[in-house]
Parts: structure tokens; sequence; C-alpha cells
């Protein structure tokens, strides 16, 4: 696993504070898509103003019509409500998912936070089967935790 490995190049890109924040959230997303094999898709989505939805800002993979999530709706909406990580082996066991493409079988999200207050999420989608661990919960927790210190 490249975790590890990624930590320091994700650093830099966040540091890089000569490029905007939303250049630097699309160029982690692009690391993460492009070195890991199992990660297909990968978005960073924030609450978008008073409203009770999300919005995606950054992202890495196929183009999605998912721009805008309601809370409470879909893997992500769901983690804007409850403020937990979900992990999803299969998304075609859960009710409440929103295909963003067939080739869509496992997700992963993770809370963002800000002094406390969940504020947006990292969301990967995957093509593989069952393909997440603990340790891409605590490598995207990671994440988060240094995307909140540009925020």
């Amino acid at each position: 696993m490249p975790f590890q490995k990624l930590k320091p190049q994700i650093e830099t890109i966040l540091q890089n504070d000569q490029r905007s924040v939303d250049d630097r959230l699309t160029e982690v997303c692009e690391l993460l898509e492009t070195t890991i094999p199992y990660y297909d898709w990968v978005g960073f989505y924030f609450k978008n103003g008073d409203k009770e939805e999300l919005k995606l800002k950054s992202f890495a993979g196929e183009p999605t019509d998912h721009t805008i999530i309601p809370f409470g709706k879909g893997i992500c909406g769901q983690v804007a409500v409850s403020n937990k990580n979900f992990v999803v082996s299969d998304v075609k066991a859960q009710n409440n998912y929103i295909a963003c493409s067939i080739h869509v079988k496992a997700e992963i999200v993770i809370p963002l936070f800000v002094n406390g207050e969940n504020i947006g999420q990292i969301d990967i989608d995957s093509h593989t089967e069952d393909p997440f661990s603990h340790e891409d919960e605590i490598f995207l927790e990671w994440v988060n935790a240094k995307v909140s210190e540009i925020l």
C-alpha cells in the first residue's frame, strides 16, 4: 500500500499556497486516483452554504451528474448527517445509494471536519468489489485532517 509514500506528496500539494484551494484539492484527487489502483473516482464534496446539501468542489475520474447531493441521500448525504465514516463493500446492497456509474462496486466516504464541524467529505468510488480496508479509513482521515488545515 503506497499510503506512507503518498503522505509527503499530499503535504507538498496542500502547502503550495501559490495555487488556489480548489486546484490543490483537485491535484490531491488526481494523485489518489492515479496512484491507488482501486480508487477509480475521488472527489471532495462540501456543504453548500446554508443549504442542506453537498456540492462537488474537486474531483478526479469520470465526470458525474451528481454535483449536488441532498443531506440524507446516498452514501455522501448520509455521512453529512451521521458525521461518521461510511464504507460500502457492495453498493448494490445499499437501498439509499445514488449510482454515479454502472461500474461502481464499492464506495468509501470520510467526513471532513473543521473546528469540530462536518463541512464536507472525501468520496471514493471503486470498480473493485470490497477493496477498502481499515488502512484506507485511517489514511483518508489523515488526508482530511491535512485538507482542513488549508480551509
